[in-house]
């Protein structure tokens, strides 16, 4: 694990887009094409924004998406399709963007995703901690022995006020039961993960996060044990921790 320190969450944001695209850089010098994991979130907005105006030929990039509420129209402000096609993909044009679809028949739906994402290795992964220390939707306690790539998962009370918090939602009770995640084993498989973590509302994330051992009630700690991760934190979520021993 790597820890990069920043002021504020826009130099973290630029930092974090300044790797990620190096990593693609390098896959497409390597192989022609790379592929990409892209979380969604108020916490992803300056790494997303930074990440649209580096120098990568988007048009070798395909992108898949960790979830999606189910239940939630497109439309909706808070579904992460349209925030990913807004944010990402009306602006660096990828080569392609595949969607986690929560409409219609949700299983076939999986099945369809897991074919297209599991058919070549994922190179760089964005993946945001949450304020209960989820990954993608896998609230804790988090399936750490699920081999499916992607799983609905019911959303606890933490994840949902957190959503509210953001401003997605008025009320808990108006985010929805249950979504599509992308397996905490499957986020593993990827080549690299990159972890964009600003803001002090995740400042006790960061803590369990760091000062725990594996457990799936802290769902970030499973990242500690990818070979190659890099977890990009500014003083406000760092703050509750001593973070100078980690660096």
């Amino acid at each position: 694990m790597k820890i990069v320190l920043s002021e504020t969450p826009q130099e973290l944001g630029s930092r974090a887009a300044g790797f990620t695209a190096q990593k693609l850089n390098q896959a497409i010098a390597k192989k022609g094409s790379a592929r990409l994991l892209m979380s969604t979130g108020a916490s992803q907005f300056e790494t997303i924004a930074a990440l649209v105006k580096e120098q990568v030929d988007w048009s070798r990039v395909e992108v898949f998406h960790l979830d999606e509420y189910i239940g939630l129209p497109v439309t909706h402000p808070a579904s992460f399709r349209k925030y990913i096609r807004e944010r990402f993909e009306d602006l660096a044009h990828p080569k392609k963007v595949h969607y986690v679809e929560t409409e219609g028949d949700v299983k076939a739906n999986i099945a369809a995703l897991t074919e297209q994402l599991r058919s070549a290795p994922i190179d760089a992964a964005l993946i945001g901690i949450g304020e209960n220390a989820h990954i993608a939707f896998n609230d804790p306690p988090a399936d750490f022995n699920t081999t499916d790539a992607y799983i609905i998962v019911n959303l606890d009370e933490r994840c949902r006020a957190q959503q509210c918090g953001e401003g997605w939602f008025a009320t808990p009770d108006d985010v929805p039961a249950q979504a599509v995640s992308m397996s905490v084993y499957q986020i593993m498989q990827s080549d690299c993960i990159i972890s964009c973590v600003p803001h002090a509302v995740k400042a006790q994330a960061i803590k369990a996060t760091l000062e725990n051992g594996l457990t799936p009630t802290v769902p970030a700690t499973m990242l500690k044990e990818h070979a190659d991760f890099t977890l990009f934190v500014d003083r406000a979520s760092a703050s509750s921790v001593n973070i100078g021993q980690y660096l």
